[in-house]
């Protein structure tokens, strides 16, 4: 088997997602043509596949103990910009700015450059800063709640129950991503203070 970064499964499936990522953003921006619905059924499977297989290489890596730095850094990297990045877009179009308006994407936005800035000055100091289970409550909050606004609008759901289904997903991404910030926040206190 070839050596270097990419030589596992687990970090060629982060390298994916990304393209992944990136192809979703590309398609995004054809967004607010004529075909939007159908553009928003490509944008569904899209981000629904690139979202999901965030547990396939994570389990892979536990699996066959291929954990490596480049993973604990990549990975949670394409998760910001996965999330945020469809977060932005979807707060510009008119069918889906009702449930991410742009003060709710700042206040994630701003969770995430806290907690990016603190794993990055905890691990300079040699210590492991992995994600922890509110951060992934987090991620699986904000995945659903993207899932299903592209859902109800590529398949005219806009005037279902979902509507009330995601206006209680925005306010708990909210209270998470407050909550797991100030968790985050309080951990790599310990931490710093405990290497000190």
């Amino acid at each position: 088997m070839s050596e270097g970064v990419f030589a596992h499964w687990p970090n060629r499936i982060t390298a994916i997602r990304f393209v992944g990522a990136m192809l979703l953003f590309v398609i995004l921006s054809l967004a607010e043509r004529p075909e939007t619905r159908t553009v928003a059924h490509v944008c569904f499977w899209l981000f629904l596949v690139v979202a999901v297989t965030d547990v396939l290489d994570g389990y892979l890596a536990r699996r066959d103990n291929l954990v490596t730095a480049f993973g604990r850094v990549a990975d949670p990297f394409v998760d910001k910009v996965l999330v945020l990045g469809t977060m932005i877009f979807l707060a510009a179009f008119d069918w889906s700015k009702e449930w991410f308006p742009p003060w709710v994407v700042v206040i994630v936005l701003s969770r995430e450059f806290l907690v990016t800035g603190l794993r990055g000055y905890v691990e300079t100091l040699g210590l492991p800063f992995p994600a922890d289970w509110f951060g992934k409550v987090k991620m699986a909050l904000q995945c659903t709640a993207i899932s299903i606004v592209f859902g109800m609008f590529a398949f005219g759901l806009e005037e279902t129950f979902w509507r009330g289904v995601v206006h209680v997903l925005i306010w708990a991404i909210l209270v998470s991503s407050v909550g797991s910030g100030v968790t985050y926040v309080l951990r790599s206190k310990r931490l710093i203070e405990a290497a000190a």
